[in-house]
């Protein structure tokens, strides 16, 4: 089992920024990649963006390309989520995930954290 413990969400202004925290318990091939997801109140789940240990390679979504940098920190099993020029539409709750790799597919991701509010106010 790998437990995943998100921190950093909060409420904010249009145009702030924000980071948010993830950190697993342990690092197995099952969890060779890690994912931020979002979810806004009534709609589904969706892929933000995601970063393999191994290499650091990233996947963005397009609707935070340039907003939003994903970085990690192998020593300490953590995973960031840079978020700038923050907007109303980016609110949401923002889950981290651990899977195999990055990918957009939201069941290929077996680990998920317990969530993290983000508000943005116009």
């Amino acid at each position: 089992q790998v437990q995943l413990v998100e921190s950093g969400g909060g409420l904010v202004q249009a145009g702030d920024s924000l980071r948010l925290s993830c950190t697993a318990s342990r690092r197995t091939p099952r969890n060779s990649a890690m994912g931020w997801f979002r979810q806004a109140p009534g709609k589904e789940r969706e892929f933000v963006v995601a970063i393999r240990w191994s290499d650091g390679s990233t996947y963005y979504a397009d609707s935070v390309k340039g907003r939003f940098t994903i970085s990690r920190d192998n020593a300490k099993n953590t995973v960031y989520l840079q978020m700038n020029s923050l907007k109303p539409e980016d609110t949401a709750v923002y889950y981290c995930a651990a899977g195999r790799d990055t990918t957009v597919v939201i069941t290929a991701y077996e680990y998920w954290g317990q969530g993290t509010q983000v508000t943005v106010s116009s």
